[in-house]
């Protein structure tokens, strides 16, 4: 079951207030689902709007900041807990070892690497752990298309396409992910 979420999203809110709407309804869902939240820190955009709809509604958000970014004051100061990591490795790292899932809202460059980082790494075996993107208004589709063609062209093995989950919908990640086993590592011939 998962009781500890990592969410990776963007430190900007977007061009749409609909992000933020999401963001917001998706921290509300958590609380309700009686998860907690794990995420990189941060007080700006999706990052601070999930985390503070977490919050507001009575439940625990635990941060993990890099040294760097923690000195530029971006850090949300009213978290259950604050990690500060020396660096952005580890910070990923202390992430997916606190959740027991992973999931990707729309984010940018940041957001993009830290899920696919955790997506590429169930096939060399390091992560046991379900990875989903909350594909939120068509937001993930390119990228799903993308590892169809990964897996299409013999790149990606179609367990480890299906070990990912691609949706818009709450409840469907939460299935997914309560009832994720993962597969076997790749095994080379």
């Amino acid at each position: 079951m998962i009781k500890k979420l990592a969410v990776y999203c963007g430190a900007r809110p977007g061009c749409n207030q609909e992000y933020i709407d999401m963001a917001a309804a998706f921290g509300d869902a958590m609380v309700k689902n009686h998860i907690d939240l794990v995420y990189g820190g941060g007080r700006f955009g999706l990052m601070g709007t999930v985390a503070n709809h977490v919050l507001d509604n009575g439940g625990h958000a635990y941060g993990v900041i890099t040294e760097e970014l923690y000195s530029r004051n971006t850090s949300l100061s009213r978290l259950t807990d604050l990690k500060v990591t020396a660096n952005m490795d580890l910070r990923k790292e202390t992430m997916m070892d606190m959740a027991d899932g992973l999931v990707a809202l729309p984010g940018g460059l940041g957001t993009a690497e830290e899920v696919i980082q955790a997506a590429s790494w169930t096939g060399v075996g390091d992560n046991a752990k379900p990875v989903a993107f909350f594909n939120y208004n068509h937001f993930y589709d390119q990228m799903y298309e993308q590892f169809v063609v990964m897996n299409r062209e013999g790149f990606l093995e179609k367990e480890y396409l299906d070990a990912v989950c691609f949706t818009d919908s709450f409840g469907e990640m939460l299935d997914f992910m309560n009832h994720y086993q993962a597969p076997t590592y790749r095994q080379y011939h």
